[in-house]
């Protein structure tokens, strides 16, 4: 009995002990409560950034992004952007003049991150229009291209059309065309791809294309962005404001 009522006494010392301790330790302030929370709340609002910014069409890599933004006022020199275009010898002569331009006025442009970035819009805007899927090319696409792509889709579905379709792969994409007016860049690109695509009727005829075979596509596609201000060079969307087919 005594042992019982010593090792009961010894552990409520004890609990007293941690308590008092604790009570030390979460009742001081050390100083940098409210760093700390400057801290998570900056946190909180990058990554509410990144979220909102998930649906770009071509976007620039974050670090590049940021330090844009950090430093929107940044002077780069024709010289300097030049040098920096002119080290991708595959860009057509005729779009030069115009990636430049935007070089000059994006300190963080680089045409390998946009062909990469337009390659990835290219797929996600060709099966999104394939399964309908107009949320989605809302984001992605100018007002008049939306508009007319949602156009087509529902004509599609009114004839209770349903398109199958797979996405084999791009196997070019050159830019051909750049320009920059009143502060809007504009870049034109060729793309060669491959798909298996075929389109059936409500009964599940197929009335056109070929789900057993590969076929070669070829699109030219305009994309855009505002590069006119500091503010408008942290938004890093491109989007599509025009299509066409070869001639």
């Amino acid at each position: 009995m005594e042992k019982i009522d010593l090792f009961t006494l010894i552990s409520l010392i004890v609990a007293v002990i941690v308590v008092l301790k604790l009570r030390s330790v979460l009742g001081r302030r050390t100083g940098d409560e409210e760093a700390r929370v400057e801290r998570f709340r900056a946190e909180r609002a990058r990554q509410g950034t990144q979220a909102s910014a998930s649906d770009n069409v071509v976007a620039m890599p974050r670090r590049e992004r940021e330090a844009a933004a950090a430093a929107p006022t940044a002077e780069v020199t024709q010289a300097d952007a030049e040098e920096r275009i002119n080290t991708y010898p595959s860009i057509e002569t005729a779009a030069r003049p115009g990636l430049i331009e935007i070089a000059r006025l994006d300190p963080a442009f680089d045409p390998d991150s946009f062909i990469r970035g337009a390659k990835q819009a290219y797929e996600m805007i060709v099966t999104a229009f394939a399964e309908g899927n107009r949320k989605l090319l809302k984001d992605l696409l100018s007002r008049d291209v939306y508009d007319g792509f949602t156009r087509a889709i529902t004509d599609r579905e009114s004839r209770g059309e349903q398109v199958d379709q797979s996405f084999v792969g791009i196997d070019k994409a050159d830019i051909m065309e750049s320009e920059v007016k009143s502060g809007i860049a504009s870049i034109t690109v060729r793309f060669v791809s491959q798909l298996i695509s075929a389109t059936r009727d409500k009964a599940g005829a197929i009335i056109n294309g070929d789900p057993q075979r590969i076929k070669e596509v070829t699109d030219i596609w305009t994309f855009s962005r505002d590069v006119s201000t500091g503010k408008a060079l942290a938004n890093p969307n491109w989007r599509l404001i025009a299509t066409q087919s070869p001639a």
